[in-house]
């Protein structure tokens, strides 16, 4: 259907350009034109002043108007040695008008839209409206809500414009009926299950809402039971498949996990390479494991997340620390290499303040632990952080650190109010 409406377009486009005979265009006038700049066409037109014009060149221009998006029909003519270009803009979107949304917010519904290339002030393509339904459709689809209706309609304007108007019933979220985990076998579902979001209908579910399906939620759901294996040494854990079943009347879930849990393994053996500024010792002390532990990737990440810490409680603000695994098969271990990448020690140029209205300037910087000229410590930063929010003039404190332009070792701490 897709190929058809395609050759059906550029039978049309090319029908826009009659044989003329080849010229040199003098001049070029563009016709039509309500809210689109001559100098916005000139930009997309391949044909310029003094150029020979064939029919070959007129039919590229045409193409390349359409293909902006901005008309609904482009054709070429010539008066005398001047290339006339004829266009019709397609309307402008005036405005959106979203009715009946209570579970998505008007924003992220527009934002939505705006992805698809519909937002006020747009040109407007009446062939769009079947995108409006289906982005409109699929982001209550993934919020649970199968039995949504988008009815979308246009109210065409003065001045070549159009209001789109969206009415939307939003209709009940799908409840989970049931929810099965086939291929466990070391553990049951009650206990793989106990973190999932996800979960059929119960006393608590008129607050929790857990029993109301959502993508998102199902994804996270799979990566928490992809999380509880990999922590319990089990690397060639996989969920093979997953299947989300709906009842007919688009009410009900039946949502059904297959997995492979494969074998445990252990821990052969710790490394830390790299750059070690400080002493081997010292870092491997931050290691939450030893050989012989079973797998754990959240040890790993913590082990990780302790030694890029202590980096840059001195002075390394950018240090990143990579656990490198390698597992061995046959023997069911895994031999994990702690790669450190310190980077350059960085310290801070300026201490800024931005928003406080409250207090002297003096009151709040008497509060920072991390000092203008010292060696970036992000113990320091968390302290004066937790120091603002202790003065009770502010109700937010956000502190960022960019960094210095054109200088690899320094930032700036901006402190907003």
């Amino acid at each position: 259907m897709k190929r058809i409406a395609a050759l059906v377009l550029l039978a049309c486009l090319t029908a826009q350009v009659h044989a003329i005979d080849p010229f040199i265009a003098s001049d070029i006038r563009i016709d039509g034109l309500q809210r689109i700049s001559a100098g916005t066409v000139f930009t997309y037109l391949p044909v310029e002043k003094g150029d020979s014009v064939t029919t070959e060149r007129a039919q590229q221009a045409v193409r390349a108007l359409y293909k902006t998006g901005f008309f609904t029909d482009v054709q070429i003519g010539r008066q005398g040695s001047i290339l006339v270009i004829t266009v019709k803009e397609r309307p402008a979107i005036s405005k959106i008008q979203i009715k009946g949304n209570k579970d998505l917010k008007e924003e992220d519904l527009l934002k939505g839209l705006k992805d698809i290339g519909l937002s006020e002030g747009e040109p407007f393509d009446r062939l769009s409206l079947d995108r409006v339904t289906q982005e409109l459709t699929r982001q209550y689809y993934n919020r649970g809500k199968y039995n949504v209706s988008v009815k979308p309609s246009v109210i065409n304007l003065d001045r070549n414009r159009v209001e789109l108007s969206i009415n939307i019933a939003e209709g009940k979220v799908a409840k989970i009926k049931s929810i099965d985990i086939v291929g466990n076998k070391t553990f049951s579902e009650k206990e793989i299950r106990s973190d999932f979001e996800s979960d059929t209908t119960n006393w608590t579910s008129w607050y929790s809402r857990d029993d109301q399906y959502s993508r998102e939620k199902l994804t996270g759901d799979l990566e928490k039971l992809n999380s509880y294996y990999l922590d319990r040494g089990y690397i060639d854990f996989n969920v093979d498949s997953t299947e989300v079943t709906i009842s007919p009347d688009k009410r009900e879930m039946y949502l059904t996990a297959a997995l492979s849990e494969g074998d445990i393994y252990k821990v052969s053996d710790v490394k830390l390479s790299g750059t070690l500024v400080l002493s081997e010792d010292e870092m491997r002390k931050l290691i939450a494991f030893k050989p012989g532990d079973v797998f754990s990737r959240e040890k790993i990440q913590k082990s990780s997340e302790a030694m890029t810490a202590v980096l840059a409680n001195i002075g390394y603000a950018f240090a990143q620390v990579t656990p490198i695994p390698t597992p061995d098969k046959d023997k069911r271990e895994v031999g994990i290499n702690f790669f450190v990448n310190p980077g350059k020690r960085v310290y801070v140029r300026h201490v800024n303040f931005k928003g406080n209205t409250r207090t002297q300037d003096e009151v709040v910087r008497r509060e920072m632990r991390q000092l203008e000229g010292a060696w970036y410590s992000q113990a320091a930063i968390d302290r004066s952080k937790i120091r603002l929010q202790r003065l009770g003039y502010f109700k937010k404190v956000d502190l960022t650190t960019p960094r210095v332009a054109g200088a690899d070792d320094q930032v700036d701490i901006l402190v907003t109010v």
